[in-house]
């Protein structure tokens, strides 16, 4: 367990606040706190339990009951998105999830097990990264998945049931990577290409697969568009993240005709961000109507506890992009990426929490029936394992329709139409800064008072905030970055009411957390 008791306010996360208040009627007169030191006592902590581990939780709402399908043929239910109940879980013949999926011909002839062309390097089976859509023509419910061999050799398959919980029967494989001049022959690349184009392309000198161009088959998410089409985007580390649609009435891809100009492989399809073998992977697309964008949510670092794993979101007005970030740009094949996406959450500690949580990331999203919007994720935690959890925040998009994450699980709360009091948001905070940094490093609390005439105060700091009269929309700024987003008040994961807020800016999300007295 963490011990973090009088940890002196950090400057560099909030000097310079100058926020221009926008229709908050204020008063002043306040007096000016002193200690700026960050103390816990008294706050109560608590270690969640969600009652079962998920990797790479993809979500799917059915007749009021939440599931979640992770790698390693692992799901679980939920009523509430905060306690799991397990449904199947491991390489078993009889896990419920598959029909059989290890005893079914032709499964794994590419990838996972000993007998497969490309033999996995542990000789054992490797199911990653499902994603469950209904689909609407067929009246069935659709899992695409991946197995895995080497760390570039892959294949994207698909599965149907008559509902949600399975079981799944496998119908196919959709898409390979990572195959050489002596495997493509295993593969249906040249369905489609000739042996000239893949040599040329894919294979690279040395008979290895260009890795650095193309993806690996892997981490697979479907969805509609606002047309009603469907589509598919994959992708991990090596090419980058690509977008196939689907045909509805079958469930399979369509390689779409060989566009240079835009990116677009006639196998592949088209290139949405990354290359160069950058770390960037678990692509979910969501389209919302309230803002008109879709949302391409991504991961980056390495998944372990101290790999710097994070989510990150970028956003289009058109479904194949360009999906951009809050500067309007995206990383292309040779960027760091660090420099590019909105950071939604990484390695964070609050008042409250137990314990760290660390490399939060591989999330879903999705918008509940009542508007509620919803990131569905998994996290390590500071403890020395690499034990994870699933965990659901809720979350808002703020005035410029970028997403803003809840700094805690959900438990039900519901952010306040006509706003707040200036009384129930003023006041000592828990503040943490995100940043855009892909490292072990956690986020640690600063203490930040906002006072009721509008003036915030830190450590060796003064500045300004505001808030949108009649609204829950508030507004922060720090050196030259201007913050954007919420008030919502909820319960901390100990069950103390708090006030919150969660703001984004120059692509880094700000929370901040009050305890009432």
């Amino acid at each position: 367990m963490r011990k973090h008791n009088k940890i002196i306010f950090s400057t560099c996360i909030v000097l310079g606040f100058t926020a221009v208040l926008a229709g908050a009627a204020l008063t002043g007169g306040e007096k000016v706190p002193k200690d700026f030191t960050v103390s816990y006592d008294g706050i109560t902590t608590a270690d969640i339990k969600a009652g079962v581990s998920v990797h790479d939780p993809s979500v799917i709402e059915a007749d009021g009951i939440y599931y979640i399908f992770g790698s390693h043929m692992s799901a679980a239910s939920s009523k509430d998105l905060r306690n799991w109940t397990s449904i199947g879980d491991g390489y078993t013949q009889s896990n419920p999830i598959f029909d059989n999926l290890l005893g079914t011909e032709h499964v794994f002839d590419y990838t996972g097990s000993k007998d497969s062309v490309i033999p996995t390097d542990d000789k054992k089976y490797h199911v990653w990264a499902p994603d469950v859509i209904y689909n609407r023509e067929q009246g069935l419910y659709y899992m695409y998945f991946c197995t895995s061999s080497t760390w570039n050799a892959s294949n994207l398959c698909y599965a149907v049931s008559n509902q949600p919980q399975g079981p799944y029967t496998w119908k196919g494989a959709l898409v390979y990577s990572g195959f050489t001049k002596d495997t493509i022959e295993a593969t249906d690349v040249l369905d489609y290409v000739d042996i000239d184009y893949a040599k040329k392309n894919y294979i690279m000198a040395g008979n290895k697969y260009n890795y650095e161009k193309y993806p690996n088959a892997i981490d697979p998410t479907v969805f509609y568009d606002a047309d009603g089409k469907m589509w598919m985007v994959y992708g991990s580390w090596s090419g980058g993240i690509f977008l196939l649609e689907i045909d509805e009435k079958t469930g399979l891809v369509i390689h779409p005709q060989e566009d240079d100009e835009n990116d677009v492989d006639t196998y592949f399809g088209k290139r949405l961000l990354g290359g160069g073998h950058k770390s960037i992977e678990g692509p979910y697309i969501l389209y919302d109507d309230e803002s008109g964008y879709y949302y391409l949510f991504v991961s980056y670092g390495s998944l372990t506890r101290e790999g710097g794993y994070q989510m990150r979101v970028f956003r289009s007005k058109t479904v194949d992009g360009e999906y951009v970030d809050m500067n309007g740009a995206y990383p292309g094949m040779w960027d760091d990426n660090a420099a590019y996406g909105l950071k939604l959450s990484g390695n964070y500690y609050l008042p409250g929490l137990d314990k760290a949580y660390m490399a939060t990331g591989h999330n879903s999203a999705f918008v509940d029936e009542d508007g509620k919007k919803y990131i569905v994720y998994h996290t390590r935690f500071d403890n020395g394992q690499e034990y994870h959890e699933p965990r659901v925040h809720q979350y808002f998009l703020n005035r410029d329709g970028w997403p803003c994450m809840l700094p805690y699980a959900t438990d039900g709360e519901t952010i306040a139409k006509d706003g707040y009091d200036i009384s129930e948001v003023a006041g000592t905070y828990y503040v943490i800064d995100q940043g855009t940094a892909i490292n072990a490093e956690i986020a640690e609390p600063v203490k930040l008072v906002l006072m009721e005439n509008g003036k915030v105060y830190g450590e060796n700091m003064e500045g300004t905030w505001g808030m949108e009269e009649g609204t829950c929309y508030m507004t922060v700024t720090y050196g030259d970055k201007e913050y954007n987003g919420v008030f919502c008040q909820m319960k901390d994961e100990a069950g103390t009411d708090v006030m919150t807020f969660s703001a984004v800016g120059a692509n880094e999300s700000v929370w901040g957390v009050k305890y009432f007295k």
